[in-house]
């Protein structure tokens, strides 16, 4: 039930995402990598690691590549 509800979280996130335009997404990349380097560097709690996670998977989900993958399998 939760992975269904995580999943169901996720696409509509992703939905949303693909109308933000791409300068914004942009954006929010570095400060993902300004949220890992800081993570690290010890100076932003754990919270902030795990949300640069979630935007990084999102947006390697919505690369050209991995769609071609996911809608190969689909075929």
């Amino acid at each position: 039930m939760l992975i269904h509800a995580l999943f169901v979280m996720g696409n509509y996130m992703i939905d949303k995402l693909q109308q933000v335009n791409e300068h914004t997404k942009h954006l929010i990349d570095w400060a993902s990598i300004v949220t890992v380097i800081g993570t690290l560097a010890s100076i932003l709690p754990a919270i902030a690691a795990l949300w640069s996670i979630v935007w990084s998977t999102i947006r390697i989900y919505e690369t050209k590549t991995v769609q071609k993958w996911l809608n190969k399998d689909a075929k």
